[in-house]
């Protein structure tokens, strides 16, 4: 077997760092969770809504997920609204 990764692969491994080191503790959370749980059956399309949801700054999406401030209507897709709605689920700390 080969140890090389495809470029899907090193897609996701790239995307999945960046969800998990946002700047913030709250979304490293929040997008890390969903990436763990989400990238392997993300399609290009998906690959692709998901990297322009991080590069959205922190203090933006928190006012969106929270609902501080209105989601723009581009951003108003079913992957976020399953962020929107994983984010606030219960997060076991003994995997952190």
């Amino acid at each position: 077997m080969s140890d090389k990764l495809t470029g899907t692969e090193t897609r996701q491994k790239r995307i999945l760092w960046r969800a998990r080191h946002r700047g913030t503790k709250e979304m490293d959370l929040m997008l890390g969770r969903y990436a763990e749980e989400n990238l392997s059956a993300m399609n290009a399309d998906q690959l692709n809504e998901f990297e322009a949801i991080l590069d959205v700054s922190d203090a933006v999406l928190i006012d969106w997920l929270t609902g501080k401030s209105p989601t723009p209507e581009e951003f108003q897709t079913p992957m976020f609204a399953r962020i929107k709605a994983q984010s606030f689920l219960p997060v076991d700390y003994k995997k952190l």
